[in-house]
């Protein structure tokens, strides 16, 4: 069993960790700027991640069965028969 000196040594450094100091730091409008155009992009990228997977998605989950698979000729021709 630990004893008494070891509990408070964790304590303190755990409550030392914790501690908060003024960073005296500022952020202008730029850096807002910037990070309003990460959160946009990572926005778009989900939503063209999503666009590009999501009839494998529905197929996975069992809302779709899945396409059947088309031959040689109609994808040379583009055409499709459905």
């Amino acid at each position: 069993m630990p004893k008494l000196g070891f509990q408070v040594l964790i304590f303190a450094a755990l409550a030392y960790a914790t501690g908060t100091a003024p960073a005296h730091a500022y952020l202008d409008p730029g850096t807002g700027s910037m990070i309003l155009q990460v959160l946009i992009g990572g926005i778009a990228g989900l939503a063209l991640a999503g666009r590009f997977y999501w009839n494998r998605l529905m197929v996975l989950i069992g809302v779709r069965s899945e396409p059947p698979a088309q031959t040689g000729a109609d994808e040379v021709s583009g055409r499709s028969d459905r």
